[in-house]
């Protein structure tokens, strides 16, 4: 086995692990919503240890449900993955293209890169 289909094997079992293992050992469970997202664990610990505690501006948009709100985080951090898939697929490509025109201009008789001089 190659050393990187090694490291990918290894890295694609870490993250199994990382979103089995909550389930598993029953992380949360003590909590009436055992998964919610920083936000609400951090508003909760506001008002637990100041309840007159007044935020210094509020939403622009507050969703009308948790779904819309979490539907619309994935779909954020669908287009952030896009964004970055297309940046680097772009990168491979130039530099993939460049390597073949180096290729075809040291192939080229002379090796200047123009045929039949």
């Amino acid at each position: 086995m190659k050393k990187s289909t090694r490291i990918n094997l290894l890295l694609l079992l870490a993250v199994a692990a990382l979103a089995v293992l909550p389930l598993v050992l029953g992380l949360g469970d003590h909590k009436e919503e055992p998964f919610t997202g920083s936000d609400g664990e951090a508003e909760t610990a506001i008002t637990e240890l100041d309840p007159d505690y007044e935020p210094w501006f509020s939403p622009l948009y507050e969703p009308p449900s948790g779904e819309i709100e979490s539907a619309l985080f994935s779909l954020q951090a669908a287009i952030g993955a896009g964004v970055l898939a297309y940046y680097f697929g772009l990168r491979r490509g130039r530099r993939q293209g460049e390597q073949r025109a180096l290729a075809r201009q040291d192939a080229a008789p002379g090796g200047t890169g123009e045929p039949g001089v």
